[in-house]
């Protein structure tokens, strides 16, 4: 399983058992051409890596490093002319060098550090399934009442944003749609069938939209992640299970994640991207970071190749009338702190520990410019243990859940949220990946009663929204007499909120 913002750190989180019958800068072009390539004896039983390619946006440009790529030793996969981004796949070790000696290229880097294989989320910890009694609930539609659906009462995020309350008065427009950008959507769900747009989803795992009925779909239930993140946005207000913050909404599905690590490689980002801008997504939900890195360093060519190609990928969407959410991450890492210790990357192999500046080295997509960054709070409107957090870099924040210190008075006790999961199952699960779905529902309500609000409109009324409820005169959840993170910043803005909490009914007011 990837490493959402629920899982690896990504937002993924723990499942309750129940199963249900019913603007960064560019390199400058070189100026030569593609130098020899390593000798066919040499490249032979080397392993093939994927790279991203970075030319100037001009067609003819990209056709001539298009053709260059063969001589470089490397084989194209597809191509983004639309934004100047080949994806290629190459098994010389020179390919990168040889390339970006390419005149017209940008930038250029290996997406991965291992061999491609035959074939990033942000939750924190393992989900926690529903209990025989709760699951019973879900089997009796009759558990639930015209105000309510079955599992409401455990759904304390949906009331510490007013969605419950907001619903009664919009719940949303079937013109607007989220895409949830992530291990795939089950779309069978019951409580997710009736609002989903098939047309609008895709796999784009490997850089190549796959649009074949069903490919958006998880591969087993273990890539559960997708499937939860989408139920908190959208679920449908029906009689069964659980409510979405936005139930009158669309949710489509993009899936990224690889099949046989779980990881979010660039390339498929890159496709995602493009592909929910192409099909007139209105906004997308990012509850993960793109892998290998944590953090990708502008100073090292490959990771500041997946910069560059993440960052044009998503800007174009921004340009055709996209608003895109991430999760601020799980690490409880500053993000405007002068120096912070990775030492989880690269995630595809071993990793080192390296230490980090965060104004240099980027969370991709959520620190990407024009990305709406999200960190996660619990049921007292505290930010959770784990989020990460930074004045300037934090917009927004939202219901995450904190099974720890943040507990809820539900017949569940569980201070994580529960949402939908692979077939017709629902769980518990916290992180900043849950975070950000409810502010994207938040979103997609202001989108359906503005509907010809662009993207920069709709992150200033999502802002505009928000109650901030100012920095903590103390924050020490452990009760060990130290500051667990500190929040810089005053009432209007600060490192821990942003702008502060969406609130749905104001939303919808």
């Amino acid at each position: 399983m990837p490493h959402l913002r629920s899982r690896r750190r990504l937002a993924l989180a723990v499942p309750l058992a129940l199963s249900l019958t019913a603007s960064l800068g560019f390199l400058p072009a070189a100026a030569s051409a593609a130098p020899r390539v390593e000798s066919a004896a040499a490249t032979a039983d080397a392993p093939a890596l994927a790279y991203v390619v970075n030319t100037r946006v001009d067609r003819r440009v990209v056709e001539s490093v298009k053709r260059a790529v063969p001589a470089a030793g490397g084989t194209v996969v597809t191509t983004y002319a639309k934004i100047g981004v080949i994806v290629v796949h190459s098994s010389n070790p020179g390919f990168a060098k040889a390339i970006r000696a390419v005149r017209g290229v940008q930038s250029a880097g290996a997406t991965r550090t291992t061999p491609l294989t035959s074939a990033g989320t942000t939750d924190e910890g393992a989900a926690g399934f529903l209990s025989k009694e709760q699951a019973a609930k879900v089997a009796n539609a009759s558990a639930g009442t015209p105000d309510s659906e079955p599992l409401e009462a455990d759904q304390w995020d949906l009331r510490a944003i007013g969605a419950d309350k907001a619903a009664k008065i919009n719940p949303g427009s079937p013109r607007v749609t989220v895409a949830v950008i992530d291990t795939g959507v089950d779309d069978t769900h019951p409580d997710l069938a009736p609002n989903f747009s098939a047309a609008q989803s895709a796999n784009c795992v490997g850089g190549v939209a796959d649009t074949s009925a069903g490919a958006w779909r998880p591969y087993t239930a273990e890539d559960y992640h997708g499937t939860h993140v989408a139920g908190e946005i959208a679920a449908a207000r029906n009689g069964i299970g659980v409510a979405g913050v936005a139930p009158g909404v669309k949710v489509a599905g993009i899936k990224v994640s690889d099949p046989d690590n779980g990881l979010f490689y660039p390339e498929s980002v890159v496709c995602a991207f493009m592909f929910a801008a192409d099909h007139g997504v209105e906004i997308t939900n990012n509850s993960y970071y793109v892998d290998p890195w944590l953090y990708n360093c502008m100073d090292d060519p490959d990771q500041k190749a997946i910069v560059d190609a993440v960052n044009r990928a998503q800007l174009y969407a921004q340009k055709k009338g996209t608003l895109n959410l991430a999760s601020a991450g799980n690490s409880n890492h500053d993000l405007d702190a002068d120096a912070i210790v990775d030492d989880t990357s690269p995630d595809d192999a071993t990793p080192v520990t390296r230490t980090i500046d965060p104004h240099e080295c980027f969370d991709v997509p959520t620190q990407l410019p024009g990305v709406v960054t999200v960190s996660a709070t619990g049921v007292q409107n505290l930010k959770s243990y784990y989020s990460s957090y930074g004045k300037g870099v934090v917009d927004i924040a939202a219901p995450g859940g904190d099974r720890r210190y943040q507990l809820p008075d539900t017949p569940s006790k569980d201070g994580r949220i529960l949402s939908t999961m692979p077939n017709g199952q629902y769980a518990f699960l916290q992180g900043t990946s849950m975070a950000s779905p409810h502010a994207a529902g938040v979103a997609a309500l202001l989108k359906s009663k503005y509907p010809y609000a662009g993207p920069a409109q709709l992150q200033a009324l999502l802002k505009a929204q928000a109650d901030n409820p100012g920095c903590p005169a103390v924050y020490d959840q452990d009760g060990d007499g130290t500051q667990d993170a500190v929040c810089e910043g005053g009432r209007r803005v600060n490192g821990f909120y942003g702008f502060g909490i969406v609130d749905a009914l104001r939303a919808v007011k």
